[in-house]
């Protein structure tokens, strides 16, 4: 699941996240370790204009000090990056944060990357917006290279060149998965040929299955076996009969109607989804989450 509180976009913040704060997230966190959910997840950016403000707010954690934060609170969840926008920042900055964030969570690092959408933000930090494309390409096999196994990493590219300069700690995992967010034509033709899996930023249910396909068409084309981990982000949920408002758009009831539902993804060649609940404060969220994990995920897998 998407983390809340660290990211307040109009678009889903609930109410009662603006006044939250870290020992929130920290249960959160610890709630989402014990009810056993794979991962979770924080968003990225450095800074919003005024023009966005609105729709977008102003609130975003910085996703390494997030999840590194909450390492050392849990023990089991994976910690994701959704999505990174590793193209304004040097290569080499992020492999030093994320492989140290891996080193000290055992392992746990899920790697998201994305192109990012705010030309003010590439604009402040000095980086070319229309560029960002071939910039995160090759950000992402430079980090490849970076996040490897070598303590001298070695990459040539047109936008960053290094060899000969060393960096520990090493990731703790021999290869740091990468998963490349986005659901633009350039973004799935990434995920296909560069990413480990991939995390659709958007399409309903009814568009999955042609980019699914796409996908993994591209990936044959360009002839890599490895298999491709398909996430989704599911519907807002609310597990049980709500007894106020909603929203039209949420997906609620008994949870064998909801588990029925999401089925409906895997059936699609979706591997893993990502969720989010409605909530009215931290202790309903929590609630939710364990009504999620104990009467909800155990009928997805059948």
């Amino acid at each position: 699941m998407q983390l809340p509180i660290q990211s307040q976009s109009s678009l889903y913040a609930e109410p009662w996240e603006a006044q939250a704060g870290p020992e929130d997230l920290v249960e959160i966190a610890r709630t989402a370790d014990r009810t056993g959910f794979a991962y979770l997840a924080t968003c990225d950016h450095v800074a919003i204009p005024r023009r966005l403000a609105d729709a977008m707010g102003t609130v975003w954690y910085d996703p390494v000090a997030t999840l590194a934060h909450l390492a050392a609170v849990t023990e089991n969840v994976r910690l994701l990056s959704h999505v990174a926008i590793v193209g304004l920042r040097h290569p080499l900055l992020s492999a030093k944060q994320y492989a140290t964030l891996d080193h000290l969570s055992g392992g746990r690092l899920i790697l998201g990357v994305g192109a990012g959408h705010v030309q003010e933000e590439f604009g402040a930090l000095g980086v070319d917006f229309a560029r960002r494309g071939p910039v995160l390409d090759e950000t992402i096999d430079a980090l490849r290279a970076a996040l490897g196994p070598d303590e001298y990493p070695e990459h040539h590219g047109d936008h960053y060149d290094f060899r000969d300069l060393g960096q520990r700690p090493r990731p703790a995992q021999t290869r740091v998965p990468v998963w490349i967010g986005g659901s633009s034509p350039a973004a799935v033709r990434r995920a296909a040929t560069r990413g480990d899996g991939w995390l659709p930023q958007g399409d309903p249910r009814p568009a999955l299955p042609a980019q699914i396909a796409r996908l993994k068409r591209l990936r044959e084309e360009a002839g890599i076996q490895e298999p491709v981990t398909v996430g989704a982000i599911t519907e807002a949920l609310y597990v049980g009969e709500p007894t106020h408002p909603v929203g039209r758009r949420t997906l609620s009831g008994k949870p064998a109607a909801l588990a029925e539902s999401l089925r409906e993804y895997a059936a699609m060649g979706v591997d893993q989804i990502q969720v989010r609940f409605r909530s009215r404060s931290r202790t309903e969220l929590t609630d939710q989450m364990a009504a999620f994990a104990t009467e909800v995920a155990p009928h997805l897998n059948l």
